[in-house]
């Protein structure tokens, strides 16, 4: 059986974690995570997914914050692991560590060499990609450049946005991990190097990023929201105040950008610079998410056709 180092943080590594305990096939000695974060407007100290899935299968958590040089890495490298996996991890990682077992894969949720970094799903989304996908690649020094194992996609729908497509993402990588492991472990896989010409690169999602710009159509503001939502939460400013929008979709009608074209107890339509979106779950500054039509009952009854939202 091969003894394995499991290394992820989020939800998607967590189904990963579980696939590979639940195969039966894999002895994992350790589970390695990112240190626990406050979270929250309370900031309480929540647990990584794959620190939950890994304490409740009684298996050794490590949480360095940074692995390289660190005492974690000195006790990983002891524990004689054949291979490494990881997935959504957050963290390079050392050479040395590489360099002492004889695999070391990684579970990247995009279609390599399209979208290296950290948040493939966001950029899938953001950018109106048709399709979105896993891809199983060898780990090198260098971010997300190792050859490929293998690679599935699957379509992305309108009613689609970030958190779907990890819950999709996370079971398609779990599956395809599980089909092509024993095979490449046992060396009847030869891995396919990627093409640098086809390299693109999805680094995390910046504070400027997260701002709507009501002069994009609506389409491409459908998809910027979609795309940060659960989080980051796209955002625009109403009377100078943050506004966060969840969920929006394109609606008919025309004016100038971030101007409310429509409102009433249950429907707020802004205009785009091409087309205008319906406004579904919203967030004004200090309260919590809420249907449009709540906002719009309470804080929003003053609103009217005219009003503007701030590019």
């Amino acid at each position: 059986m091969l003894k394995l180092i499991f290394m992820g943080t989020p939800d998607f590594s967590a189904t990963v974690l579980k696939g590979l305990l639940e195969s039966g096939q894999y002895e994992i000695l350790a589970a390695v995570t990112q240190p626990d974060r406050a979270v929250g407007r309370k900031k309480e100290i929540r647990r990584t997914p794959v620190k939950e899935v890994a304490l409740a299968s009684g298996l050794p958590v490590y949480q360095p914050v940074k692995l390289s040089n660190s005492p974690e890495l000195e006790e990983l490298l002891s524990l004689g692991a054949d291979g490494i996996v990881t997935a959504a991890f957050g963290q390079f990682l050392p050479g040395r560590l590489l360099d002492s077992v004889n695999f070391a894969v990684n579970v990247h949720a995009s279609l390599l060499p399209k979208y290296r970094g950290g948040a493939p799903i966001h950029y899938a989304l953001i950018n109106g990609d048709e399709e979105a996908g896993v891809t199983i690649m060898e780990m090198v020094r260098e971010m997300d450049a190792g050859d490929m194992i293998a690679s599935r996609a699957t379509a992305i729908e309108d009613s689609d946005n970030v958190g779907t497509m990890f819950e999709k993402l996370a079971l398609i990588g779990r599956d395809l991990l599980l089909e092509v492991l024993p095979d490449y472990a046992a060396g009847k896989i030869q891995p396919q190097p990627q093409n640098p010409a086809m390299v693109t690169f999805s680094p995390n999602i910046s504070p400027e990023q997260e701002r709507l710009d009501w002069t994009k159509t609506d389409r491409q503001l459908f998809n910027q929201i979609r795309g940060m939502n659960p989080w980051p939460v796209a955002h625009t400013l109403l009377k100078g105040q943050r506004f966060k929008i969840y969920e929006a979709e394109p609606a008919a009608g025309s004016g100038q950008p971030g101007q409310i074209i429509a409102v009433s107890k249950k429907e707020l339509i802004v205009a785009a610079g091409q087309g205008a979106l319906a406004l579904k779950t919203v967030q004004p500054a200090g309260k919590p998410k809420m249907p449009v039509a709540d906002f719009l009952n309470g804080l929003g009854r003053s609103l009217t056709v005219g009003d503007s939202f701030e590019n």
